[in-house]
């Protein structure tokens, strides 16, 4: 594929995964305190109705720069996204891999395909008032239509590999790793940590990682507690006022 037309098809790829084309009504519309007027799409500041993904133009180009930089620069790795709603990010993944003709990295897919977990009583304060399983009407999307969605696109293959389950159960034991970029959605802090703990000792120096909720005061504190705990400094980049990123120069002990 030219490098024109791989442009072409990831950046048609972006709009048909976030909608920006048909323009689907939003089921829920969120606003930052003191934030003037925004696009929703771009900045992924909804849950549509019908797209493929609720992260936004922006977090999408971004995950385009993490995946097409660690393949620029030979990361070694598969990539990995925790929380994958509809599938629309995972699936962005799988193109970036066709449209560069890598035959070799997986992407791979964790999620409850259950939605959101009851949290416990002792979880943390935020995870407690936001209830996101009282969502799960609109945030628990089945194994079998993201699956199905994955196919509409033309990208099912065997490079990509599903992970069912909740992450404190799956995580620890797959993928193996290396891995290139882990993409994290999981929203809470139990989730967010259950993620950290699992995946970045696998993560290749020089690989990425994206956190999608980092706005959350909640993932927020977890994603701070875990760097403190392992001395990461790694300068923290935002992406669009909701999701935040870094490029990891950790080098992993034993």
């Amino acid at each position: 594929m030219t490098e024109d037309a791989r442009g072409l098809y990831l950046d048609l790829m972006k709009k048909i995964l976030t909608n920006v084309i048909y323009q689907d009504e939003a089921i829920q519309t969120f606003e930052y305190e003191g934030e003037p007027d925004v696009d929703a799409r771009q900045l992924g500041r909804d849950w549509p109705s019908v797209a493929h993904t609720m992260v936004g133009l922006k977090r999408l180009d971004n995950l385009q720069y993490c995946v097409e930089t660690a393949l620029a620069d030979g990361i070694p790795g598969d990539l990995i996204e925790t929380g994958v709603w509809r599938g629309g990010s995972s699936i962005f993944m799988r193109a970036v891999l066709r449209a560069h003709g890598d035959t070799t990295r997986r992407v791979w897919v964790a999620d409850s395909f259950q939605g959101m977990p009851e949290v416990a009583p002792d979880a943390h304060p935020v995870d407690r008032e936001m209830r996101l399983h009282q969502a799960n009407g609109v945030l628990a999307v089945s194994l079998e239509q993201v699956r199905s969605n994955f196919e509409r696109y033309g990208l099912l293959d065997d490079q990509v590999r599903f992970l069912p389950g909740w992450f404190k159960d799956t995580l620890p034991t797959a993928p193996p790793g290396p891995l290139a970029v882990i993409r994290l959605d999981g929203d809470l802090y139990e989730s967010t940590m259950d993620a950290l703990e699992n995946l970045f000792p696998r993560l290749a120096p020089g690989g990425f990682v994206i956190i999608d909720d980092y706005a959350i005061p909640a993932c927020s504190d977890a994603v701070h507690a875990y760097r403190e705990r392992l001395g990461i400094t790694d300068p923290i980049h935002e992406i669009d006022g909701t999701g935040v990123y870094w490029r990891s120069t950790y080098t992993h002990s034993g």
